[in-house]
């Protein structure tokens, strides 16, 4: 009886290091509260669509591309379940350059500048749980929100003066964004992994996101800043 006992207490200490070397090679995920996000796209403000402006005189000066707008936003999370939700705040930036337009239609050695600097606020809903449950990639989403746009005009690097004041403003508005997101982590598990381990980054995603905005003070008058567009970009959930 003593010899089993002895025998057990033996076959027990010989195969606890083992067992705690295993346990240790188990993924573990730290806490995830939220989200940070990168995006880029081409944005064009419907100034030209504004009531009682004859011509196109944006397009005029600025030509038919895009301002190229780039993108910050700060998610943080409040329910993880069924899918994830939360609010969000992001910053944006856009520029477009152009030799001013001379009175007689010529262009001009100056050159003229139209900026924009977009604040979101909004909600954001995201259908991960089939991602975390049964490992499908593909994450939709959708993100209702207000915008508020200041905008400026300068003319030679510094700002415009008009005869009624600064060629200046903002503008407030609605928007609705949804997009489609592919985590990251299946294709590199393991990296993903140490990647949470080592910076807290629980998650990686590449996403494309398309964009319904009216930013024209609620149907007021003046600049139209309302556009539809897609941006694309990284989320880094944290």
């Amino acid at each position: 009886m003593t010899r089993a006992v002895a025998l057990g207490v033996a076959v027990f200490l010989i195969a606890l290091p083992g067992e705690a070397q295993e346990k240790s090679d188990v993924p573990t995920q730290s806490p995830r509260s939220g989200s940070v996000e990168f995006r880029l796209g081409g944005y064009r403000p419907q100034l030209d669509a504004e009531e009682g402006v004859e011509g196109a005189p944006f397009s005029e000066v600025f030509g038919a591309s895009n301002l190229l707008l780039f993108e910050v936003e700060l998610q943080r999370f409040f329910y993880q379940g069924i899918g994830t939700a939360g609010v969000s705040l992001s910053l944006g930036y856009a520029e477009k350059y152009a030799s001013a337009l001379l009175p007689s239609g010529g262009r001009a050695q100056e050159r003229t500048g139209f900026h924009v600097l977009p604040v979101r606020v909004r909600g954001v809903y995201r259908f991960d749980y089939p991602a975390f449950r049964w490992g499908i990639p593909v994450v939709p989403y959708v993100k209702p929100g207000l915008v508020y746009m200041p905008w400026w005009i300068t003319k030679g690097g510094e700002p415009e003066d008009l005869a009624d004041g600064k060629a200046s403003g903002g503008k407030l508005g609605w928007e609705v964004s949804g997009g489609v997101s592919f985590l990251l982590d299946v294709l590199e598990p393991r990296l993903a992994r140490d990647f949470d381990s080592d910076l807290g980054v629980n998650h990686s995603y590449l996403f494309a996101e398309y964009t319904y905005a009216k930013v024209n003070n609620f149907g007021g008058p003046g600049f139209n800043l309302s556009d539809s567009y897609w941006m694309f970009g990284l989320a880094l959930d944290y």
